[in-house]
């Protein structure tokens, strides 16, 4: 019965926390094209810019391809919820940014995003200009050295979701339920 509870007051906890971001997001971003100008690469090698993010809904995971979990985790949620809702979100484009542009080439993330689906597209680029980017799209990343050498990534978790016009329309927070972040979506595409 405590397991319940505990699970309970974790679900909870988990939509606040998106509500509350979503909020702060809308009151600093509502209104405006979120984001600043960038010009990076995609996963097939061609420029891509923040206009990319404009014209369709777009939902966004930043993120590293040596992440042990929560990277591949929302990735292929991320793919799922988009086959679940079918011709409702085919209008919906999602990408995959790399907050560790030193290991995620061009290749690397062809590879491994190829690998997870085929309508979610990797993008990276010159590490300074990844992270102007991150840094203009509110995501914290820092890069943290292993005790056994090496080193990982700490990041923002969410899925940000953008509408057409390249506004800001909320976020899919890491372990939402997938009714919600269905929800989320079919809300976003209908926009």
């Amino acid at each position: 019965m405590m397991r319940y509870i505990l699970v309970g007051i974790l679900l909870v906890m988990t939509a606040a926390i998106g509500f509350v971001t979503f909020q702060w997001y809308q009151a600093r971003y509502g209104g405006e094209v979120y984001g600043a100008p960038f010009t990076l690469v995609d996963q097939n090698g061609a420029e891509i810019t923040q206009a990319a993010f404009t014209g369709h809904p777009t939902a966004l995971f930043f993120g590293f391809t040596n992440c042990p979990e929560i990277c591949p985790t929302t990735l292929f949620e991320l793919d799922g919820w988009l086959k679940q809702i079918g011709d409702e979100g085919k209008d919906i484009n999602a990408y995959f940014i790399s907050i560790d542009p030193e290991r995620d080439t061009q290749q690397v993330m062809k590879d491994y995003v190829s690998a997870v689906s085929q309508r979610i597209v990797g993008i990276t680029g010159d590490p300074a200009k990844v992270a102007e980017m991150a840094k203009a799209y509110g995501i914290y990343f820092k890069k943290v050295e292993l005790d056994t050498g090496g080193y990982t990534m700490d990041h923002t978790a969410s899925v940000l979701l953008l509408d057409r016009r390249g506004e800001f329309g909320g976020t899919i927070a890491y372990g939402e339920s997938a009714d919600t972040a269905i929800a989320k979506l079919k809300n976003l595409a209908a926009k």
